[in-house]
């Protein structure tokens, strides 16, 4: 599923593994933040250190213009979003990598619950290689 070779690979693999299983469990059709907290509930059980809805400032010219909240930061390491929606679409990938860009972390995951089938994107901030 993610080669070894990637960046933090050993993480990304755990994360996504916790996200099949709620998947199988819960199956599509429920509001993200249910898939959020059952994500939160997996991790824990599987001892992955994360942090939820952290909060990413966002800067223009070296000046805060506000921030934006990530869904899970994990081990400090990726960056991770979750969506449940039907199909992900292009704003889906251009907000999940802005979110990785300001948090100045190299690897992201996208997680979409909402098909019929888990939807994995791996995302790479390449400002941040």
């Amino acid at each position: 599923m993610i080669k070894q070779e990637y960046k933090h690979s050993d993480i990304t693999s755990r994360i996504i593994g916790c996200a099949m299983t709620v998947h199988k469990t819960l199956g599509s059709g429920f509001m993200e933040v249910l898939y959020q907290r059952s994500l939160a509930i997996e991790m824990k059980l599987q001892s992955i250190d994360f942090s939820r809805e952290q909060e990413i400032p966002v800067h223009y010219k070296g000046y805060e213009v506000g921030s934006r909240r990530a869904d899970f930061l994990v081990e400090g390491k990726v960056m991770l979003e979750i969506k449940a929606v039907n199909k992900l679409e292009d704003v889906h990938f251009t907000q999940a990598l802005n979110y990785l860009e300001a948090s100045s972390l190299e690897i992201g995951l996208l997680l979409n619950f909402g098909a019929k089938s888990l939807e994995i994107k791996r995302l790479i901030n390449s400002l941040n290689r």
